[in-house]
């Protein structure tokens, strides 16, 4: 039987309290805040995009002098400026492959409502590098997507000559200017739903019957135009349980940054007055020292935040799992009737939702 996207509410809540707190166990928070983080769901809760940004800002500082002035070689800042480049790059399409078997990990865990990384990491390696395809593709053609929704305007002002002599058609590139913003809002908006929808509706597909990303959004697809109203309910839900959590979240976080920051500052204070009246001066070990400490609370504090993400990591994919669990049934046996550990089931045939 569906169940509304209102509905599904109290039972991702109810699911979220059963696996974190009945009983609570500080090793299954460890492990689904570690799994969280790498499948992108840590801080974002389920809307968060895979995007290269950069933004330059050429009026932020003074110019100085060219590097070749200090004696810099230029192959050598040139050499090294690409290596960073290039390993940026790689280091950000390998947390994308790790991201994408992680979010199967993710799924495996709110299914059978118990996080095993190890076994469910080996179970998801087949989906999770399909996915991880349809994500590279899914960059790609939001880029060129972008470069088409800003290329063809810009190109028409420049033929037409309005950024030769802006002041002079002032008029038309402020309106074409807000339409180009209204363009480009729409299709970041396209493509963020795209990926929600995959990532909540064609993941559980994939990770049950091992078909592909396509395959998925091809049997997706009517489900949704037979149910209009209720996806288009979910997404709106989807978009205001996410702001509330947001918000809980970082009041939380800040509550706790108080209560680190205020005794470790009040300790460091007694510790610089007592090791001033005991005759110790700043020198390489007490820096040192100072720093481990430093490191140490920091590492203490972002544990502690993750911790804090924990409930909504689990209660945003339960919130998928129990909407889409009525409309396809191979999830719905999984969710309430097969024990843990679950398998991917190769060459399993389509189930037909009901």
């Amino acid at each position: 039987m569906p169940i509304s996207a209102v509905d599904s509410i109290n039972l991702a809540l109810e699911h979220t309290k059963q696996q974190l707190f009945r009983p609570f166990r500080l090793g299954q928070w460890t492990r689904l805040a570690f799994v969280g983080l790498l499948a992108g769901e840590l801080g974002a809760n389920g809307f968060n995009r895979s995007n290269f940004q950069f933004h330059p800002h050429p009026d932020a500082a003074p110019h100085i002098a060219f590097p070749g002035t200090l004696g810099i070689d230029h192959a050598l800042l040139a050499a090294f400026i690409a290596a960073a480049i290039v390993a940026a790059f790689s280091v950000g399409i390998i947390l994308m492959y790790v991201g994408s078997v992680m979010r199967f990990v993710l799924f495996d865990s709110i299914v059978a409502r118990e996080c095993h990384v190890r076994a469910d990491w080996s179970r998801s390696l087949g989906p999770g590098w399909r996915y991880f395809v349809w994500k590279l593709g899914y960059i790609l053609l939001t880029l060129a997507g972008i470069v088409i929704v800003v290329g063809i305007p810009v190109g028409l002002a420049f033929a037409r000559g309005w950024l030769r002599e802006p002041q002079e058609h002032l008029p038309p590139l402020i309106m074409g200017g807000v339409i180009l913003g209204f363009l480009l809002f729409a299709f970041f908006v396209v493509t963020a739903v795209v990926l929600v929808l995959t990532k909540d509706f064609v993941v559980p597909q994939m990770a049950l019957e091992n078909i592909d990303t396509t395959e998925g959004w091809r049997r997706l697809w009517p489900m949704m135009k037979a149910e209009k109203g209720a996806y288009a309910v979910y997404i709106v839900m989807k978009i205001v349980l996410t702001l509330v959590a947001t918000v809980l979240v970082g009041i939380a976080t800040v509550i706790l940054g108080l209560i680190i920051a205020i005794p470790s500052l009040g300790l460091g204070l007694l510790a610089v007055l007592t090791g001033k009246s005991a005759g110790l001066t700043w020198n390489v070990h007490t820096i040192a020292l100072a720093v481990l400490i430093g490191c140490v609370l920091l590492a203490v504090f972002f544990y502690v935040v993750s911790l804090i993400y924990v409930p909504a990591i689990v209660f945003f994919p339960a919130y998928s799992i129990h909407f889409f669990a009525g409309r396809y049934p191979r999830l719905s046996a999984a969710l309430y009737t097969a024990p843990r550990g679950f398998q991917v089931m190769p060459g399993a045939t389509p189930a037909h939702s009901s």
